[in-house]
């Protein structure tokens, strides 16, 4: 594989862009918005300096990674000399499957398309394509730079020839694979989520305040950081839609959102990026 495509130029889609280029690999960075992709580019070379002043990298690095990312506003021109597509797009099952078909349509025959989703069914989305086979999940960390797991998510068809050459480029490009099925939530999110959610349902019933919450879960179980302030991090409407769909994915209750999550959620109050979750910032 030499050619990566990836779709969407957020914060995950800016991430992985930068990983395959910094292993010398070429990048098509694809997004209908170029305001958007300016913003990508701008990014991605904030967190180059950031690893050249950590000595992480050299100058030649940095300079050669941002020669192999190509930006595009067009699908069809992005993808038509792919050998793997990695989707980023916003978490939505209805625009995901949108995406696979235009990828199923443009890209060449034996490319394989990814996706980043981290928790809507793989398998859904390969029956979106004609190549069901060569449909895979690719569940990168937030920061992409940094975090070394990618969540590989195997779905009903998804061939075993898919899976090995996944994994395999996960390991070129540093980073740790982990195989899973293609259930609600797959591990990651399945584990985390509900434990985000319990911390929610603590604070509403008043059990302590968030800071405190927070505190608990890192010094007693050593997180990096507590599931509220994660959960600010991660965007809350991100948190309550992750539950929604275990929630009808396992028809179980026991996933559905917290009241007060869904209140903040509806009241705009997401977490970091729009400065008001469970804390100001």
């Amino acid at each position: 594989m030499k050619q990566i495509a990836v779709i969407g130029a957020g914060t995950m889609g800016n991430g992985i862009a930068h990983v395959f280029a910094q292993k010398g690999f070429k990048v098509n960075l694809i997004d209908t918005q170029a305001a958007a992709l300016e913003k990508a580019l701008q990014t991605i070379q904030k967190n180059l300096d950031r690893q050249l002043a950590k000595n992480v990298i050299d100058e030649a690095t940095k300079t050669a990674t941002l020669a192999n990312i190509t930006t595009k506003t067009s699908i069809q021109e992005g993808v038509s000399n792919a050998d793997l597509v990695v989707e980023a797009a916003t978490e939505n099952s209805d625009i995901k499957k949108s995406i696979f078909t235009q990828l199923d349509q443009y890209a060449p025959a034996h490319c394989i398309l990814a996706s980043n989703t981290s928790s809507i069914s793989i398998t859904q989305l390969a029956n979106a394509t004609q190549r069901p086979s060569q449909v895979i999940g690719m569940h990168f960390m937030n920061p992409v730079p940094v975090m070394k797991l990618v969540e590989i998510i195997n779905g009903q068809a998804t061939s075993e020839a898919t899976t090995e050459a996944i994994v395999t480029l996960t390991k070129t490009i540093d980073k740790i694979p982990c195989v899973v099925k293609d259930f609600p939530g797959f591990i990651a999110n399945r584990i985390l989520m509900p434990m985000i959610n319990e911390a929610i349902i603590a604070l509403s019933e008043g059990v302590s305040d968030a800071a405190t919450i927070d505190q608990i879960m890192k010094l007693g179980m050593a997180h990096p950081m507590g599931p509220l302030q994660l959960a600010d991090y991660i965007g809350l409407d991100v948190c309550r839609n992750i539950m929604v769909i275990m929630q009808e994915g396992f028809q179980n209750d026991k996933y559905a959102p917290s009241p007060l999550l869904v209140q903040l959620v509806s009241e705009g109050k997401l977490g970091v990026k729009t400065g008001q979750g469970f804390y100001t910032y």
